[in-house]
């Protein structure tokens, strides 16, 4: 795989012309800005280091893969009562997020977005922009404004309103109070839509520079303003107490109390913003230079990219290109789970979900014919002591399955995928290695459901937009023809309201792509299907048999199995042979009238008959608890009547502060007390924190 090289004279190119913390007040060197963009090459120097700063820990290293965007109706940071409060793990577990979290910090991401401005001053006054050089000029250009309006969004999406500037910092600009949110969507939405101009299609070359997944290209820009447009044009919880003139200039979601003027709310003219989203997306689809392709492979997305190499169907609009044993945990935390003390690791080390986890809800929202199912959901792990049967004895390792219905992982990033490199590093290693594996910052199903879905609000599901010369309803049925392969009756057996249909099929194409909480949120739904999938989980697990509505399925009373068999499958994969569970041999909906050959099947109990008496009042409660600072307040008195043990499970419920007490929706984050401090006195955190 050719990645992008990173040095550090890239880093100090950069830093010698911009600030190395957001808020110093010393003015860059103006005399080191205009060496740097005098060439071509310094000025690539210059366009690696903001690429490197993507790869850092706080930017999609870590917290924006793997940590922040976690508790969603799909991923979840492990259900755990102990963590209702702690959250010293940086991923605002249950929403209770603190000013004292080191974990949730920002600077990295004001590092990116000061390290772009000084590019995109540098490049605008560079003499090159009046030469032969002129063209590879203006797409270094391009990139350097998408990445300023990436870290932006990234910045707004998780704050909310934060500190905004036009230009590269100096002594009148360092200390700055929040700029709305709204007011920063325009500024970036403008600049990108500048940057779209400059930029080639993915896998052209120019002057030299070749324009691959790795590199910002002119279909991740316009991909990106179609995001930022559905933001813009979302709800979101607004703080009155700081922006009071939105009180009237904002429309309010009804269904969402407004307390200690906090409110929900999304700009009136948020069509504007639709009609953005839908230009932009069709103007990807429609055009004939498009590159951009749906892998008829929905799994060899994954393995290509666990594999570090480059989609050829050129899905991906954008991977931060991390480097083997230097950046990114994609695989390691986030990804199916291999034990300690294996064929491929030492008694130390282990891999796979301990920051991402996912739940049997998740599961069964799915089709059981859909691709994406396994593909995407596994509560099934690697080990050194299968409990295999005796027929298939050969050899002690292999997979072995897990039965807590809140303990699944994510099975897009496999162990057996990854490099050998990499699994040769691992047999040895003491402590955690970065895998190298490149994060996805977006890909081309995305921006045909955003087009589907803007285009459905603004014209209906049916009306085809004469640029992309589909309608959204095609656009949706695209990706859910990769989905069911062979099966066009299950294409088109969805939700007859395509809102909701478009709601659910996100959910399904991008499990642990660290989209869903957001996307919830600007939908006005993230604490509803939160909900939703605690009620539905308590269900599963209730002692007596209850009906469950997952998604747009119902399962009736009894259908769910209590017992759950399987068999083990002599599979061939990169790394050899090794036992792994046939998942076509489980019976996940239904009890099989004969009891299977326990010589060639292995068993386990299930849902509420694996979690049992004893456990079913701490298992409900800590289900109960999970997002529990959400919202202002929390009331289940009419919900647990439905449950068995509900005395024991109200006792216990009264344990526990659920709700955090001051306003409804608290999804954005706290700002950290240091950039507090060193603001002085410029900003000051919202929503209680």
């Amino acid at each position: 795989m050719k990645r992008i090289g990173y040095y550090i004279i890239a880093l100090l190119i950069l830093a010698t012309s911009c600030k190395d913390d957001f808020l110093d007040t010393e003015s860059p060197s103006q005399q080191s800005t205009e060496n740097t963009f005098k060439t071509t090459f310094f000025t690539e120097a210059a366009m690696k280091g903001l690429y490197s700063m993507l790869t850092e820990s706080t930017v999609y290293g870590q917290k924006l893969s793997t940590n922040w965007p976690t508790c969603s109706d799909i991923e979840t940071c492990g259900f755990s009562t102990g963590n209702l409060i702690g959250n010293s793990d940086g991923t605002n577990a249950y929403y209770f997020s603190s000013k004292n979290n080191g974990n949730c910090k920002w600077d990295n991401l004001y590092r990116l977005v000061e390290m772009s401005a000084t590019a995109v001053d540098g490049i605008r006054k560079s003499p090159l922009m009046k030469t032969s050089d002129s063209t590879l000029m203006k797409s270094y250009l391009g990139e350097a404004l998408t990445m300023r309006a990436l870290g932006y969004f990234e910045l707004v999406k998780v704050w909310g309103d934060v500190p905004y500037r036009k230009e590269t910092v100096n002594i009148t600009t360092a200390y700055q109070p929040k700029t709305d949110r709204d007011t920063i969507y325009k500024y970036i939405v403008k600049d990108l839509v500048e940057a779209q101009s400059y930029l080639p299609w993915m896998s052209k070359s120019v002057g030299g520079v070749s324009y691959t997944a790795e590199r910002v290209t002119k279909g991740f820009a316009k991909g990106l303003i179609a995001k930022v447009a559905l933001f813009a044009g979302g709800w979101s919880l607004r703080d009155a107490n700081i922006f009071p003139y939105q009180k009237e200039s904002l429309e309010h979601k009804s269904d969402i109390p407004e307390l200690n003027g906090y409110f929900v709310g999304r700009v009136k003219n948020y069509k504007d913003y639709y009609a953005i989203a839908a230009q932009q997306a069709a103007e990807v689809i429609g055009s004939a230079e498009n590159p951009h392709t749906l892998d008829p492979d929905f799994v060899n997305v994954w393995k290509t990219v666990t594999g570090l190499g480059l989609n050829s169907s050129n899905e991906n609009l954008l991977e931060v290109a991390n480097g083997l044993g230097q950046n990114g945990d994609i695989g390691s935390l986030i990804g199916v789970n291999l034990a300690n003390n294996t064929q491929f690791t030492n008694s130390t080390i282990s891999l796979g979900g301990s920051n991402v986890k996912s739940t049997a809800y998740y599961f069964y929202s799915f089709d059981s014919l859909d691709v994406r199912r396994d593909a995407t959901i596994t509560n099934i792990s690697y080990t050194n002591s299968g409990n295999k049967p005796a027929s298939a004895s050969k050899g002690v390792e292999g997979e072995s399955f897990g039965n807590d219905a809140l303990d699944w992982k994510f099975s897009k990033w496999r162990f057996y995928w990854m490099s050998p490199s990499y699994m040769n590093l691992l047999k040895t290693a003491n402590s955690r290695i970065s895998t190298g594996v490149n994060w996805i910052v977006m890909r081309y199903p995305d921006l045909l459901l955003m087009f589907a879905e803007a285009q459905n609000e603004l014209y209906g599901a049916d009306a085809v937009n004469p640029t992309a010369k589909i309608s959204a309803r095609q656009a949706l049925e695209k990706v859910r023809t990769r989905a069911f392969p062979g099966r066009p009756e299950r294409v088109k057996l969805y939700s007859g309201d395509f809102f909701d249909a478009i709601v659910n099929e996100r959910a399904w194409e991008f499990g642990g792509e660290a989209l869903r909480k957001y996307d919830l949120a600007r939908w006005g739904l993230l604490s509803k299907k939160l909900e939703d999938q605690k009620k539905a989980l308590c269900l599963m697990i209730n002692g007596q048999p209850r009906s469950v509505s997952i998604f747009d399925k119902i399962y009736p009373a009894g259908m769910l199995p209590t017992k759950i068999y399987y068999k083990w499958a002599l599979t061939a994969t990169p790394l050899g042979s090794l036992y792994l569970i046939d998942r076509a041999s489980v019976n996940w909906y239904n009890t099989p009238a004969v009891t299977p050959n326990p010589t060639v099947y292995g068993n386990a109990n299930w849902l509420y008959a694996a979690v049992g008496n004893k456990s079913i009042v701490s298992k409900t409660v800590t289900i109960l608890t999970e997002a529990a600072g959400l919202d202002a307040s929390y009331d289940y008195s009419q919900f647990t009547p439905q449950l068995d043990s509900t005395a024991s499970i109200d006792n216990s419920l009264k344990m526990y502060t659920l709700g955090n007490g001051v306003c409804n929706y608290r999804h954005p984050y706290a700002i950290y007390y240091t950039e507090l401090q060193n603001s002085k006195d410029a900003l000051v955190n919202s929503y209680g924190y």
